[in-house]
């Protein structure tokens, strides 16, 4: 998947991720990168990772969180754990671009929901929030449900309207994953 070094960029919410660990090079343990989110960026959605934890390390700027029902601001130097089961977002909270760094363990399938999120981003199949159509997001977000969840919605009700849009958006031709290549055929609805 990814590499130390790689880079990928979402053009709707303003961040780029630098990544300097990955799955591959730990046998899952974690994947470690860092954000640059530009001014007026954020997070697509407010999301719980029901089994990973997030551990977030402000290097520039001013990073706007919202941890469960906690508000805070982080500046260089400072970090903040965000455990499994907390609902979160993040933006930019001040007129530069802000940098993290950001440890998410263990990786899971967490590269791989990043990829396909970003690339749809960059091919402009997602609204101005970042997220895609709801029909590709189910199909997404059942794949991903260990990964990422949303908050304030009961589990079972999630799963439930996963389990009815998965199998039509799947029928749709929409996949897990994303990689946005060039020339290959497009689901309907894309």
């Amino acid at each position: 998947m990814f590499c130390a070094g790689d880079q990928i960029e979402n053009p709707v919410t303003g961040e780029r991720l630098i990544f300097h660990e990955t799955s591959a090079g730990n046998g899952g343990e974690r994947v470690i990168f860092e954000t640059i989110v530009q001014p007026g960026g954020f997070v697509a959605a407010a999301h719980v990772h029901p089994f990973q934890t997030e551990r977030f390390e402000a290097l520039a700027g001013t990073l706007g969180m919202r941890r469960g029902k906690q508000r805070i601001e982080l500046v260089p130097g400072e970090t903040t754990t965000v455990e499994p089961g907390v609902p979160h977002r993040f933006w930019n909270a001040g007129d530069g671009e802000v940098r993290f760094r950001c440890t998410v363990s263990p990786a899971l399938q967490f590269e791989r929901l990043i990829a396909t999120m970003y690339s749809l981003a960059a091919d402009g199949k997602t609204n101005t929030k970042g997220m895609p159509n709801p029909l590709r997001l189910a199909v997404i977000a059942h794949h991903h449900f260990d990964d990422v969840r949303l908050p304030r919605i009961p589990q079972w009700l999630q799963r439930l309207g996963l389990e009815l849009g998965s199998p039509v958006g799947r029928l749709l031709g929409f996949g897990p994953s994303y990689d946005g290549q060039p020339g290959a055929p497009q689901p309907v609805g894309a």
